[in-house]
């Protein structure tokens, strides 16, 4: 039986490679992007449908939906589409904060909530969320950014409760760093008065440079997995790095773990 994949924030990364591991396999694939027309390289595949969606945009998402279900039924809804915000927290203006939350958190439950009438209609379906390792561990200059992902790890643990009833899936992938433009697409505040110990933690990251992070497709063969798996399974940590911290959260708990990471950026001689 063939079987429909939509994926949010497809124009690049985790989101494209998801869209191409999927279409490999024999799935129809419905990949949004705020800019679907600058889109070349998905458009070269058949099973691949380009919609335009800006998760911002609560009108557009329930249009989307719709003419999602209309190209065919969907199984699974990946919710992949978020940017990073850093710097020093106080020098985010509050447009800056409140478009941070309402795409990665709020923009992700609106259009999960745009497809549950579809789901639950069917009494099936599953419903993936990407989050973060820093929901667990938490690193500097981020704060805001792991708030809303940490905030779709409870959202979703919350939901699953809900949805059992008629048989829907709801999960999580959680990957640590990846080879992306993710860094490069962030958005960069600063404030004069953090600026010295912002400079002290990115030349202590940079040092850290040589650390591996995964590729976009190692995780996005963790998606395939929770889509195909049948488990009701909440959270699946997505590749080396992920793994490794969240067995150190496990065995030293997150007091240590923050007393350890302060030391590595904070205290180097």
């Amino acid at each position: 039986m063939d079987k429909t994949i939509f994926i949010t924030g497809a124009s690049s990364g985790l989101g494209k490679a998801t869209a191409k591991l999927f279409a490999a396999n024999g799935w129809t694939v419905i990949a949004t992007m705020r800019n679907p027309e600058k889109e070349t390289e998905l458009t070269e595949l058949p099973n691949i449908h380009l919609l335009k969606l800006d998760i911002n945009n609560a009108k557009q998402i329930t249009q989307v939906a719709s003419e999602a279900e209309k190209i065919s039924p969907v199984d699974v809804l990946f919710n992949n589409a978020a940017y990073g915000l850093m710097g020093a927290f106080e020098g985010t203006s509050d447009e800056q904060l409140t478009r941070q939350i309402n795409t990665n958190f709020l923009g992700t439950i609106l259009v999960t909530k745009s497809f549950l009438p579809y789901f639950r209609a069917r009494k099936g379906g599953t419903i993936i969320t990407v989050t973060s390792s820093t929901a667990n561990i938490p690193y500097p200059f981020v704060a805001v950014y792991a708030a809303t992902k940490s905030a779709l790890e409870t959202w979703t643990e919350g939901m699953s409760y809900e949805l059992n009833e008629f048989g829907i899936n709801i999960k999580t992938i959680v990957p640590a760093y990846m080879q992306t433009n993710f860094g490069k697409n962030a958005q960069m505040v600063s404030h004069q008065n953090y600026q010295e110990v912002f400079n002290q933690y990115i030349t202590a990251m940079k040092a850290d440079a040589n650390a591996k992070k995964d590729t976009p497709e190692t995780i996005a063969n963790v998606v395939f997995q929770a889509a195909t798996d049948n488990k009701k399974q909440l959270h699946y940590t997505a590749g080396d790095l992920s793994t490794v911290e969240y067995e150190w959260l496990r065995k030293d708990g997150i007091e240590n773990v923050i007393f350890t990471m302060n030391k590595r950026f904070f205290e180097n001689e």
